[in-house]
């Protein structure tokens, strides 16, 4: 059979949601994936599919994926969707004493003593994932994102994107950083997720960069600068090439040429999947814009350093929303003056000068976002001054509650 074309540049959307698997009521990490698969398809697998949407397996035991199995060419619709596959899987989960828990981290997890990798099928791979990187830390054991997935067609599509998203990356935590605690305390960051990403494979450092990937101009470009190096600086330390695939890389955001598409990586998991939703149709918003040169052109979007936008990246995922953006360059790509900016308030403007800000149904779930801060700001607010085991928990089961509702997290 002939494949299917692939799809022009914003003609479809792919999103990837990771989910930890808890117990329902001390919320400790409950490596059962294999068995909520097994339940849900009738035998060991490490996918199901569901139609419209599959599960899969991650590479630990405490993880599962949910992704709509084609692009889908709205966001809107993939909102109730995912709720509903979440809900399918609590109902799995719920005679096993367990239950999904949200966010980008799950606040007092020990990953040195709590992740069991996944021991089926592709289990040699995750093993020599594991000899290589070590998983048993926070920047692989315990970190959920949303991934969004966003179709080029072409060479010059692909150019386009790239340079949009590239610009795009630094500002994202500060509208979804969710995971401001670790080892059961404030983790000095308010996306700690991130935070500890940057740091998970720096033995290889041409595994991930400056995070903020460098100005590609086509596949081939991509394939000889990029993954070239990277493989052949893996290639002694996996001497049988099981890692040397394109998504060994763990830049910020990467090119899947398998299925001709920009995968963005930097979005911790949210609430609920309405805000999950709600993010990627602002970060969709945003790209179009620069990819259509609404505010800067290409060769500016291009030109700008990498060092320069990791700079901002690093600002975000520290202080998220409060982070101070004072690139007069940065700025003036975004169509702005040069003046100083919270991120937060770069959001608001950006937001109302896309046609997002035409449309109702993202709106609520935008201003709780925008108003209230990120959620790991409201998060932090919810627990208070003094972070205790029992007032975590309060808060992560209320967490929990919203994800089995599909409500937004207010603190109060």
């Amino acid at each position: 059979m002939r494949a299917a074309p692939p799809l022009h540049a914003f003609a479809g959307y792919g999103i990837e949601l990771e989910y930890m698997i808890v117990d329902r009521q001390t919320l400790a990490v409950m490596p059962i994936a294999d068995r909520l698969l097994r339940t849900a398809a009738g035998e060991i697998t490490s996918d199901v599919d569901r139609g419209p949407f599959g599960w899969s397996n991650e590479i630990v035991l405490h993880l599962v994926e949910i992704k709509n199995a084609r692009p889908g060419p709205a966001l809107e619709p993939l909102a109730a969707g995912f709720q509903a596959e979440v809900n399918a899987i609590n109902r799995l989960l719920q005679p096993m004493g367990a239950r999904h828990m949200p966010t980008g981290m799950h606040p007092w997890m020990n990953p040195a003593a709590e992740m069991r990798l996944w021991s089926h099928g592709n289990a040699p791979i995750y093993q020599g994932y594991d000899r290589i990187f070590g998983c048993h830390k926070h920047g692989q054991a315990n970190l959920q994102s949303m991934h969004l997935n966003l179709p080029f067609a072409n060479d010059a599509e692909f150019a386009r994107l790239h340079a949009a998203v590239r610009v795009l990356l630094p500002i994202l935590p500060a509208i979804a950083a969710s995971s401001p605690f670790a080892d059961g305390k404030p983790g000095g960051h308010l996306d700690s997720r991130m935070a500890a990403y940057c740091t998970a494979v720096q033995c290889v450092p041409s595994a991930i960069g400056q995070v903020i990937p460098d100005t590609i101009n086509s596949r081939a470009e991509y394939e000889s600068q990029v993954l070239g190096p990277l493989y052949r600086d893996i290639a002694p330390l996996d001497p049988e090439g099981v890692l040397q695939h394109e998504w060994l890389n763990a830049r910020g955001a990467i090119p899947r040429f398998d299925r001709n598409a920009i995968e963005i990586r930097v979005i911790d998991l949210q609430e609920c999947p309405q805000a999950d939703l709600a993010i990627a149709a602002a970060a969709t918003a945003v790209i179009r814009a620069l990819y259509d040169d609404r505010w800067s052109l290409l060769a500016m979007q291009q030109a700008i350093g990498t060092d320069r936008l990791a700079k901002i990246l690093h600002a975000c995922i520290r202080d998220a929303d409060q982070a101070l953006i004072d690139d007069a360059g940065y700025l003036r790509l975004l169509g702005l003056s040069d003046r100083q900016y919270r991120a937060g308030e770069l959001w608001r403007h950006l937001i109302t000068r896309t046609a997002l800000n035409r449309s109702t149904f993202w709106a609520g779930t935008l201003h709780v976002m925008l108003e209230h801060g990120p959620l790991a700001r409201r998060i932090l607010r919810a627990v208070g001054p003094v972070c205790s085991k029992d007032r975590l928990h309060a808060v992560y089961l209320e967490l929990c509650d919203c994800l089995e509702t599909g409500k937004l997290f207010v603190d109060r």
